[in-house]
Order: C-alpha cells, then sequence, then structure tokens
C-alpha cells in the first residue's frame, strides 16, 4: 500500500450504492418519536461517500446544500459527473480526512454523515472525523453513523483476520485485488473442509463464509479486506460523541423502534430498567446479537412536549416508493417472520396506493371509521414500510417544485448510462429528496417512452436492441436465460409489469 491510502484498498472501487438514511428528511420521524424537535437541514456533509450516489442524488433532489469527500480521486469524480448532470450547488472533493479538516471556507453543517466508514479507518482517521465533527457541526446539528459492533462480530473476527492474512502474504505481486480475494476465499474454503474446531465451537462461520464467496469482489474489498477494521460496542461509541457533545437520539433502523418485534417481554422489562443509555443499548445488541448499528447522535436536543410530538407526527408528509401489489404484510424482525394484521394495515397502504404525498394528520382522518386505527398504528406503519423503503418521507411542494429540473437532469444521465451498465440501481424523486430503486430493465423502458415507445412489445423490442448486442446474462427466478426466445419473452413480460405496476409509481414521485 502507498502511504496516501492510509491502509485502504484504493486499487478497486465501491460499488453504486443508495443508502437511504443519508437522507436528512427521513430523520424527522424518527426524532419526532423520541420527543426531538427535528433540526433545519439547510447544509449537509457526507464523509467518505464512496462512489458518491447517495450525496449527488440528495444534492439534486432536495434544497439542501451539500458538500462531502471521498479520498480516492476516480469516485470523486464519478460524484463530480453527477453533480454536473443535475446542476446542483453540492461540493464534492477527493481530500482526505485532514485535508478536509483543514479547511476553513466551510459552513457549520446541521447534518453530517458517515456510512460505512468508521469501523472500517484507522484510529488516526476516526480522530480526524470527530475532531471535523466538533469544528464544523452546527449547535443543534445531528451526525448520523453506521458501523459494526463487536457483539455481533464476534464470531466472525478471526475468519476475517485470516482472509486479510491470506491477501497479504500470499497474494502474488501484480495481482489486484479482486484476484487475491477470490483466492483468500477459496482457501478459507479449504480450511472449512477440514473440519476446524472454531467452525464447529461457532456456527456462524461457515454459512458466513458461504455468503461472503457469493458476493461481489468490489463489495467485499471495501467491507473486510481493509488493513483497518475494527467493530466497536455502542458504549465505544457514545465515549468518542460525548467529546463533541453529542448525545444519543434514536436509532436510523426504523424496525428497532418496535421493540415487540425485536424483544421478548422479559427483555423489554429489563431494558426499561436500566437508566443509563450506554449501558442499555449494549445490553440490547446484546439481546438481539445485533452486527450492524445505524444511530443518530445530536449537538444539543430540544425536547418537545406530548402536543407539540402529537402535532408534528400528524404534519410529517409521506409517500408510497413501491408498487403496492409487491408491498407484503410479512414482517422479519429478530424473533423470525410475522404476518402482520391485514385489517390494519392494508387500509393505510390502500390509502397510500395513489403515490401521491399525504401527512399522517390526512391518514388518521381518513382512517376514523376504523376503530383499530389511530395515530400510534399509522406511526408503527410508517416505521415498518419505510424501514424496507416501501414509504419514505415526502418534501414540501414548494420543494419539489424547486428540484423537478434538477433530478429530470440527472435522471436523464443514469438512464443514458443504463445503456451500457447496470451498476446504477437508482434514480432521484424530487419528492422523497432522494433515491428510489430503478432497476436497468425499467431504466431502458424510461428511456423508450422518452423515445415515444408507449406499448410494452415496443419497449420490450427497444431493450432488446440495447442488451443483444451486449451478450450479456439475463437472470429470471435464478436461472440463467439460454435462448433469445427465452429474453425475448421475459422482457415483454418485465415491459407489461412496468407499464401496468410501476409506471404509475414513478409517475406519482415525478420520476416519469
Amino acid at each position: 500500500m502507498s502511504d496516501w491510502t492510509a491502509g485502504y484498498v484504493a486499487d478497486i472501487g465501491y460499488t453504486y450504492g443508495y443508502y437511504k438514511e443519508l437522507n436528512p428528511l427521513r430523520m424527522r420521524l424518527a426524532f419526532l418519536n423520541a420527543g426531538i424537535a427535528p433540526p433545519k437541514q439547510a447544509k449537509a456533509c457526507e464523509l467518505g461517500f464512496g462512489q458518491g450516489l447517495s450525496a449527488a442524488i440528495h444534492a439534486a433532489a432536495s434544497d439542501t446544500q451539500w458538500f462531502g469527500n471521498d479520498f480516492l480521486p476516480a469516485q470523486a469524480a464519478f460524484a463530480q459527473s453527477l453533480v454536473e448532470a443535475s446542476g446542483s450547488d453540492a461540493q464534492f472533493s477527493d481530500e482526505s480526512f485532514a485535508e478536509f479538516l483543514a479547511r476553513d471556507d466551510l459552513p457549520k453543517f446541521d447534518f453530517i454523515s458517515l456510512h460505512g466508514v468508521w469501523t472500517w479507518v484507522s484510529e488516526d482517521n476516526r480522530q480526524l472525523i470527530m475532531d471535523f465533527i466538533r469544528k464544523n457541526l452546527a449547535v443543534g446539528g445531528v451526525v448520523y453513523v453506521s458501523y459494526n459492533t463487536q457483539i455481533g462480530w464476534a464470531q466472525m473476527m478471526p475468519l476475517r483476520r485470516l482472509l486479510v492474512q491470506h491477501t497479504q502474504r500470499m497474494g502474488a505481486p501484480g495481482e489486484g485485488t479482486a484476484q487475491r480475494i477470490r483466492q483468500a476465499l477459496q482457501f478459507a474454503d479449504q480450511v472449512m473442509k477440514t473440519q476446524p474446531f472454531h467452525a464447529q465451537n461457532n456456527a456462524q462461520v461457515a454459512p458466513k463464509l458461504q455468503e461472503l464467496m457469493s458476493q461481489d469482489p468490489h463489495y467485499l474489498a471495501h467491507e473486510y479486506f481493509n488493513r483497518d477494521w475494527q467493530p466497536m460496542d455502542f458504549a465505544d461509541m457514545a465515549e468518542y460523541m460525548e467529546l463533541a457533545k453529542l448525545e444519543y437520539a434514536s436509532s436510523a433502523t426504523y424496525l428497532d423502534l418496535i421493540e415487540a418485534v425485536n424483544l421478548s417481554a422479559e427483555q423489554q422489562a429489563l431494558l426499561a430498567q436500566i437508566g443509563d443509555v450506554a449501558l442499555r443499548e449494549n445490553t440490547r445488541d446484546f439481546c438481539v446479537d445485533k452486527k450492524f448499528r445505524k444511530d443518530y447522535w445530536v449537538r444539543g436536543a430540544r425536547n418537545l412536549n406530548p402536543v407539540q410530538v402529537v402535532d408534528g407526527l400528524r404534519a410529517e408528509r409521506v409517500v408510497m416508493t413501491k408498487p403496492r401489489g409487491v408491498i407484503s404484510l410479512v414482517l422479519e424482525g429478530a424473533f423470525g417472520v410475522a404476518d402482520l394484521a391485514a385489517d390494519v394495515y392494508d387500509p393505510i397502504l390502500d390509502f397510500l396506493a395513489d403515490y401521491q404525498p399525504h401527512s399522517l394528520g390526512e391518514i388518521e382522518q381518513a382512517m376514523a371509521s376504523h376503530p383499530k386505527i389511530g395515530l400510534q398504528e399509522i406511526v408503527q406503519a410508517m416505521f415498518i414500510f419505510t424501514h424496507r423503503g416501501e414509504i419514505q418521507a415526502a418534501q414540501d411542494g414548494s420543494v419539489i417544485s424547486q428540484v423537478f429540473q434538477r433530478t429530470q437532469k440527472l435522471n436523464n444521465t443514469l438512464i443514458e448510462r443504463a445503456r451500457g451498465s447496470s451498476d446504477v440501481q437508482y434514480l432521484a424523486s424530487p419528492v422523497t429528496g432522494g433515491g428510489i430503486e430503478v432497476n436497468r430493465y425499467q431504466q431502458l423502458f424510461l428511456l423508450g417512452l422518452q423515445q415515444g415507445h408507449k406499448q410494452a412489445p415496443a419497449l420490450a423490442e427497444f431493450a432488446w436492441s440495447i442488451l443483444e448486442p451486449l451478450g450479456e446474462d439475463m437472470i429470471k427466478y435464478g436461472r440463467a436465460l439460454q435462448t433469445d426466445e427465452e429474453k425475448q419473452a421475459d422482457l415483454n413480460e418485465r415491459a407489461e409489469d412496468f407499464l401496468r405496476r410501476d409506471l404509475p409509481m414513478l409517475q406519482g414521485l415525478q420520476i416519469a
């Protein structure tokens, strides 16, 4: 490794993921639930933004001014290209944390986010991050941070170390990171076939290795193969945050806010007796074997009284962001799979199936004749379906109008990219201020609509004219389609589903 990488993988790019928790609008519901006034969102910053897709979408789709850094030049360049495409005023750079900290031209930020950064960098870089937060977070501002927990990763740490040692000691000079990762995984698989006692005594190890062997090396490189990788407890995180005058506000994993699906009655009663926040959260993580935390921290919380909380909840606007027909009432929590009550949740989902923004107060009024549905049930429904990405917070109409042209420009660039690549699976919605999952086929159908193809056969033929010369695999139900006839029939079926099911949603979200 050269010195400038500080031990971080630099010869292989990160994936083009979008992370909904990085949308500042999303934190409002969690803050109201915690009895805290949601802060303003005028200026935001993402530290270590990877390919920058989330940051660029949020910059284009909201009236928040965004800043950010990622020290890999290729990733910063991609993020900047998306900014140029949308015409937003975001400022992204390839500066290191030390260089970013040294700048004296940055504003005070209302929201600073770190996703997949904290437990993947060195202690020196964690200290630089905390110095940046102390210097640049506004009073009342929020920090979002995600990190691996020591409790959930305790069994996996020896396996991860074995894999990294193989890449460092056995990888041939000149081999790229991806090839060294494949060789390390093959070596670990050989070790597992010898039935080591460690794997026998730690039941999670062998299944985890099989999971790793099926994943993209670009993801694995940044997730597991950096020199520094340090899962930590919530209490350790709290000690860092206290130095910047930050206090814990809420989990950003919305399903964690519904204790009944994660904890037994005895566990809930025990946690209720623990007054210390750090000990309570550590104990909770122990109960559910938490592997990955997503948390909001706030510098100077403004507590709300019960009336203000209810008023704030009723004013919150939401919109459905998955086709109604694909939303399941099967819920997976720490205790396993459970069925949601159809007589409670179906009416709420049906009301939102026009794909238009509605306040929780509007939903409450519409459900007034339902004896089982009140504001509490509506809020719980928002936690469940927002957690799964099927409902998202919605912006004010004035903001939607203000950012619409920017999102159209960005989406046109991403849709054009889909002609040759499937790496970006999200488009920007001015309604949510964030990203919506739109796969490559759907993006090509949108491109076909723009070129005047209105019927399913014409859309399928248009997509086939792009995909067929590339000779790429097409997968259905886990099976690679073999013949041109199979592939064309699949595209036609997808086009029919797109027009019937997906297009109304995309129109409501002002993507189509």
